[in-house]
């Protein structure tokens, strides 16, 4: 496995981050010890450093097995972790982005993970009620005090995380350099304001759902079952045909779908690390071979065109003839420059 620089900072990561939210039964699902290790094991021995868990993950179990798993070489590994989600109920303090949660929930899980610091902190969701400058004073704090080396910030419009970078630059604050979000061949409407922020902000992207639940595997084309209900987005008319263009270009390749929606990702022109989990070890053992994978430009046309989503306003009014006239000649040469 390859590794790349996270975001805008020398940190190392590889191209395939592991996503542990199942390690461990607790939800009712999941795998329990002795197949997480050797799902972590086979991501370890395929030169993955990268573990992508979380404070509320599996009732803190999959924070508790990370820690574990990476202790005979700590430093190797690069854990990251969030705070936000509620970790007990019916608690103010216990959720939301402001200071007291994010020293608590910090707390706790080096607790967990029985290590001195995070490598990066994910600020896990937008709580649209805790003010951007006690989030990212707070944030940096910690960095400061070498708690926590990086930060990123998860499931929050583009305009907040915009304002919030430009704070901590014109402070002298800690910048998050990382974006975690949904996107997938199935959810692109990121690439309306997300994707195009993060590439402005050289932030890495770590897609979470880049199978769709399982959707883009080609399994419940098969009849298979798994967690998606039958009315999930994931499977209507749509979301199927893309699952079907996903499986013909696979088969066309000689590859798995799983590894042709995985690596889709990967090809879309922005740093990206797209997050993988498993329950199952052969399930890892598939996904991992997406790098090797390359998508042609026509298999990309294709499912590209499958996929297609409108952007929207201002996005499609910019492009459209009427602004191109009236903006001239200059700046369609200008445009196409870049």
């Amino acid at each position: 496995m390859h590794y790349k620089l996270f975001g805008n900072s020398g940190l190392r990561v590889s191209e395939i981050a592991l996503g542990t939210m199942g390690f461990g039964t607790e939800w009712g699902w999941g795998a329990d010890y002795e197949t997480s290790k050797k799902i972590f094991d086979i991501y370890a021995n395929a030169g993955g450093n990268f573990l992508d868990t979380a404070n509320i993950y599996t009732a803190g179990t999959s924070e508790k097995f990370c820690g574990e798993f990476v202790a005979h070489d700590r430093d190797h590994f690069v854990i990251a972790t969030k705070y936000t989600l509620q970790d007990r109920m019916n608690d103010v303090h216990y959720a939301g982005n402001h200071r007291k949660n994010m020293m608590r929930s910090v707390r706790e899980s080096l607790k967990r993970l029985n290590t001195d610091f995070i490598d990066l902190l994910w600020l896990h969701a937008w709580d649209f009620t805790t003010p951007v400058e006690e989030v990212m004073r707070g944030l940096d704090d910690l960095v400061s005090r070498g708690i926590v080396h990086y930060i990123g910030i998860s499931d929050t419009p583009a305009w907040i995380v915009s304002q919030s970078n430009m704070l901590a630059e014109l402070r002298g604050w800690t910048k998050f350099i990382g974006l975690q979000i949904e996107y997938s061949l199935i959810q692109r409407a990121p690439e309306r304001d997300l994707l195009p922020m993060a590439k402005a902000w050289n932030m890495t992207v770590t897609p979470w759902g880049a199978l769709a639940g399982g959707a883009l595997s080609g399994k419940y084309l098969r009849g298979e079952k798994g967690r998606l209900t039958e009315n999930s987005a994931r499977l209507n008319e749509r979301s199927t045909a893309i699952a079907k263009e996903v499986v013909a270009v696979a088969e066309a390749l000689g590859a798995t779908p799983a590894q042709v929606a995985l690596k889709w990702t990967m090809q879309q022109g922005f740093s990206v690390a797209p997050i993988v989990g498993a329950t199952k070890p052969e399930q890892l053992s598939d996904t991992l071979n997406s790098p090797k994978l390359t998508l042609s430009s026509e298999h990309l046309e294709r499912l590209n065109a499958v996929s297609a989503i409108e952007l929207g306003f201002p996005h499609d009014f910019l492009v459209s003839d009427a602004v191109k006239n009236a903006l001239g000649r200059t700046q369609e040469i200008i445009i196409k420059s870049f």
